[in-house]
């Protein structure tokens, strides 16, 4: 059981933190055609509504993990931290992408009052920027992704105990994932993410900071 709770989780959060934007690769030949795209934060979900009593007897509940993600302590600063990196990358390409962008328009408006010597340069200098930016938007999708895992581990880590402790708390057999059961009609009491989200970040707080 503790085993698919956490797939769960990394499935979740990995949805939440993915959504950003990523990074595509230059050709070759020729340099993208616009520069990347500014970061922009993922849509979060909707707020969880106010709980309704939980029914008397019941031996299962649910919860929205992404819920969970996007308005507790620890999901949104996960968020904060992705989004911090993935500004700094796309600043970072934008401005290779403006020096290249540079070097093509001096090209195309000098090329033809060049020396052979000056031209041949020019035009070496412009395949390094088109290789430099290639890379640089690959190691930045890396950077990217590398940090998504380890927040995502990170997450798992921290709320798998919080709802396993709920689960004992209320005498229930079994907590799921809403979004991933199928279930089209629920009792709205059995919902427990509010619940959850409380737990999860009054945890946070009383944790100390690793060293």
């Amino acid at each position: 059981m503790k085993s698919l709770k956490m797939m769960i989780v990394i499935t979740a959060m990995g949805l939440m933190l993915a959504a950003g934007p990523g990074y595509a690769q230059a050709p070759a030949t020729q340099p993208p055609a616009t520069p990347p795209p500014a970061a922009t934060a993922p849509a979060p979900a909707p707020a969880p509504k106010p709980p309704a009593p939980f029914p008397e007897g019941a031996k299962f509940g649910f919860i929205d993990i992404q819920a969970v993600a996007s308005n507790s302590a620890e999901g949104k600063a996960a968020t904060a931290r992705l989004d911090e990196l993935r500004k700094k990358k796309n600043s970072e390409l934008q401005a290779k992408q403006a020096s290249l962008k540079a070097m093509e328009d001096k090209l195309s408006s000098g090329g033809s009052v060049m020396n052979d010597q000056a031209r041949g340069q020019l035009e070496k200098d412009i395949e390094k920027a088109r290789r430099d930016l290639q890379f640089a938007q690959q190691d930045a999708q890396t950077e990217v992704t590398d940090m998504t895992n380890e927040l995502q581990g990170v997450f798992q880590e921290k709320l798998t105990p919080v709802i396993e402790q709920l689960r004992i708390d209320k005498g229930l057999l079994m907590i799921f994932s809403i979004r991933d059961s199928g279930v089209v009609s629920v009792e709205p009491g059995l919902d427990l993410s509010t619940e959850i989200i409380k737990r999860f970040d009054a945890a946070a707080k009383t944790t100390p900071a690793k060293k």
